[in-house]
């Protein structure tokens, strides 16, 4: 067995073309992987996401949400999640002068894109980079079966502290005062 000496790096990603969006390009332990634009629900979701957690943001102003940004922990760990919330501590110490996260965000939320591979880089392989890097609160949210999966850091990791569903209401010990109606999130 050949180990695989090929490590992609954030270098690697700068001289990509531009594509106009269309695809998103992620290194997470030197793999690259690449993704299609997601679905329209996909978004929507992450939008009622986003509009909660930064009118929670403005009134206590504690931090703020942002999607799609970029995190750079290492030039081979490079990633774009759906959205992430942050501290004013973390935003003023955490962001580089391309306007990137160079320190992990207290929160970060994905929301699944179809197929398996999509549905194991989320729930696996990004679960041990966010856990790795010192993620607090880590969301898998499923538009499709309309589920919210809540990870938070305990023993140094994050372990899955609940699943929501219709009925059940968002809180987290992260965000004092913060709740959000999971059927108002997929409505």
């Amino acid at each position: 067995m050949v180990a695989n000496s090929l490590y992609w790096t954030t270098a690697d990603l700068d001289a990509m073309p531009d594509d106009g969006g269309w695809l998103r390009h992620e290194i997470i332990a030197g793999e690259l992987f690449v993704t299609r634009a997601p679905h329209f629900s996909h978004q929507r979701v992450a939008g009622k996401i986003q509009v909660r957690l930064e009118t929670w943001s403005e009134a206590t102003q504690l931090g703020s949400s942002v999607q799609t940004p970029g995190l750079v922990f290492t030039p081979t760990d490079a990633v774009i999640p759906d959205l992430v919330w942050a501290s004013q501590s973390r935003l003023e110490c955490g962001i580089d002068e391309a306007g990137h996260f160079t320190i992990a965000p207290e929160l970060v939320v994905e929301i699944l894109s179809s197929g398996a591979q999509n549905e194991q880089r989320d729930k696996s392989i990004k679960l041990k980079l966010y856990s790795r890097h010192g993620v607090q609160e880590y969301w898998i949210v499923n538009w499709q079966l309309q589920t919210l999966e809540i990870y938070r850091r305990t023993d140094a990791q994050l372990q899955l502290v609940a699943t929501l569903l219709a009925g059940d209401t968002l809180t987290s010990p992260l965000l004092p005062g913060f709740s959000a109606e999971i059927d108002r999130i997929f409505s």
